[in-house]
């Protein structure tokens, strides 16, 4: 079971000390008012017992009970660098000492050290940086900008897809979120992108997955009429859809038919980006270079939202004399921004990005593989870097899943339920378990958590169905 600490000493050099009586009484107080004035998203408001996070730090958490969880979620796939990073914090503390906030359209060092250092990652000419809250809004000005830049409106989408909670941006999502929500005025067509395990072009292999998925795209383009396309949006590696890294091919394909047709090729980063997938740009793995790339959350760990497109340089190019039409109050805030450096700066200089490779290939790829041949219950695994998914099924013949498409079900809330239980907070979404941890999760801590989803997994066979 979860081990429960208490004690009278708090502090970020107390790493692994439980939180005090106070912060507990504290975390049951802040439960209360959630419960009376907190309205919570993609929630039934009724049906939810939300958990109280009372200290986080490094790849651990306690919740308002005093648990020690070890952070497999990296809560929404945006603590790249764990919690309470000390320099980070730092940084923050530094930047709100000398200027806490400034209108966007005046010049600060933070945000422009920012920009530099992201526009020295990104590939290609991505030299220009529009910083926005978050990942939703950087989609949407992406979208906006290849709009503006092309003169056209019809962006095509994935379905298995998730591009944030906006307007436009859940309408350019492809997973079941966006139903609630899709009204069909966004000008959005979405298209099947390649996941062989669960082909909709009926393929056998890689290879077939991509050239039938790439003829399929192509088809779409041309049954939507070329010249009314402004952009494909596209997830480098998707992230809450279930981690489909694309086969061999894909992405060069993709970015050959943008050019061919004219359409601007938008690379939605925001979960994938920033080391998540072993490199700082999952595009990087490709050598492929888009024309816009949305960001946000690992640019610094969510310690301050943050968003942001980096732009080419034709598109930067068409608003030299015209004005863009679109800005936000926040936009490049001086404590996200000075976040933002201090994170990238302790990626680097930790080597947080080469962790994730490393360790993703040592030790997550083989312990993962693994757990599929032991357990009936897994019908596949797959990732890179610090970002895999394990697909959960009751049969695997049939590969039906342990939870329909869009929603949990029984079964999969025990299974979290277990891995709540023994320490472990877990990232879940429809049938799929995902290992998400921080970038620089010790090894030690890595085969813990591993081995605890290696327990959680017999939950799991105990609901497949009878040979």
């Amino acid at each position: 079971m979860t081990e429960t600490l208490t004690s009278t000493t708090t502090g970020a050099g107390s790493a692994g000390i439980g939180p005090t009586e106070a912060e507990l009484a504290a975390g049951r107080r802040a439960h209360e008012l959630d419960r009376a004035h907190v309205f919570h998203s993609w929630s039934a408001q009724d049906k939810i017992n939300p958990m109280t996070v009372v200290k986080a730090e490094g790849t651990r958490l306690w919740d308002g009970e005093g648990r020690r969880l070890l952070d497999f979620s990296s809560q929404l796939v945006n603590t790249n660098i764990g919690h309470q990073h000390p320099k980070v914090v730092a940084a923050i503390q530094e930047q709100a000492g000398k200027l806490c906030t400034i209108a966007p359209q005046h010049a600060n060092d933070a945000r422009s050290e920012a920009a530099r250092l992201i526009a020295g990652l990104t590939p290609g000419d991505l030299d220009h940086v529009f910083f926005t809250n978050g990942g939703a809004d950087a989609v949407e000005h992406a979208i906006r900008m290849a709009r503006l830049h092309t003169g056209r409106k019809k962006v095509l989408s994935a379905y298995r897809s998730y591009h944030g909670g906006t307007h436009l941006a859940i309408n350019a999502t492809g997973d079941p979120r966006r139903i609630a929500n899709d009204y069909g005025d966004s000008g959005v067509v979405h298209f099947f992108a390649p996941f062989l395990y669960r082909s909709s072009f009926h393929a056998a292999t890689e290879a077939e997955e991509t050239e039938r998925a790439l003829r399929h795209l192509e088809d779409i383009i041309q049954f939507e009429g070329a010249a009314n396309i402004a952009a494909l949006l596209l997830e480098s590696v998707p992230g809450t859809a279930g981690i489909m890294v694309p086969p061999a091919g894909y992405m060069a394909g993709v970015r050959e038919l943008t050019r061919k047709y004219g359409i601007m090729y938008i690379a939605d980063e925001v979960m994938a980006g920033f080391g998540r997938t072993g490199k700082w740009f999952a595009v990087d793995h490709w050598d492929v270079v888009p024309d816009l790339l949305a960001f946000a959350k690992g640019v610094n760990s969510g310690y301050v939202p943050l968003g942001g497109v980096a732009i080419s340089g034709a598109v930067f190019d068409t608003f030299r004399e015209r004005a863009y039409p679109g800005g936000l109050t926040y936009s490049g805030h001086p404590l996200a921004c000075a976040a933002a450096v201090a994170t990238i700066n302790a990626m680097a200089d930790e080597r947080m990005v080469e962790n994730a490779a490393e360790l993703g290939e040592r030790v997550v790829r083989p312990a993962l593989e693994d757990l599929a041949a032991r357990h009936p219950s897994v019908g596949e695994v797959r990732g890179v870097g610090m970002f895999w998914a394990i697909e959960l099924v009751k049969d695997r013949g049939t590969r039906e899943p342990l939870a329909p498409y869009g929603s949990s079900s029984p079964a999969m809330d025990a299974v979290v339920a277990f891995c709540k239980d023994n320490g472990l907070l877990p990232f879940a979404n429809f049938n799929r378990l995902h290992v998400v941890p921080a970038l620089n999760i010790s090894e030690e801590d890595l085969r813990e958590g591993l081995a605890i989803l290696d327990r959680a997994l017999y939950v799991a066979d105990g609901f497949i169905d009878a040979p």
